[in-house]
């Protein structure tokens, strides 16, 4: 992996640096500069929308009781997308505004999502506790049997005690 982020400290800035020369001698100075502040303005406020979008996204899939395990990897390569567009440079712009369009974000993210392998420790997130060959569950035990929190289907009732504090104890430091 460093070798591979040394390579890019060095070729992105180099190739920036030539990109720059190339436009600057097409356009000129101050349309280039004004360019890169335009992109810059413009990619901010796209990532902003986009991001917004996201968060909603994954606001429906928890409500829906998924897992928004994609719209989670969108929104870290949204930030990812928002640095590449505030760096100055038209390679790093290009790449921003092509993890900004939703599409290639898209199946970027599920690429991104078939290469990782997530490793679980113990059971599952799914209302309650997978049985495996090596583990048990905690309500596994008869005690235990009827008292289970996951299970709301079975309508049990949780006993507790409670205090009352009147607002004047609130204001107090013990």
């Amino acid at each position: 992996m460093f070798p591979i982020l040394l390579l890019l400290f060095i070729f992105v800035p180099i190739i920036e640096i030539g990109l720059f020369i190339s436009v600057g001698g097409y356009l000129g100075l101050w349309p280039t500069i004004a360019l890169v502040l335009i992109t810059a303005f413009v990619g901010a406020s796209l990532v902003r929308s986009q991001g917004l979008q996201t968060l909603m996204s994954v606001q429906s899939k928890l409500q829906q009781g998924e897992l928004p395990a994609q719209q989670i990897l969108e929104g870290v390569m949204l930030a990812v997308a928002g640095v590449l567009l505030l760096t100055p440079g038209f390679m790093t712009d290009a790449l921003g505004m092509l993890v900004l369009l939703p599409a290639p974000r898209a199946a970027i993210a599920k690429y991104l999502m078939s290469k990782i392998v997530v490793k679980s420790v113990g059971g599952g997130f799914q209302g309650g506790f997978q049985q495996g060959p090596f583990n048990q569950g905690p309500f596994d035990d008869d005690l235990f049997k009827d008292r289970d929190p996951f299970n709301a289907q079975k309508g049990d009732t949780f006993e507790g005690e409670y205090e009352r504090k009147d607002d004047e104890d609130r204001n107090k430091l013990n």
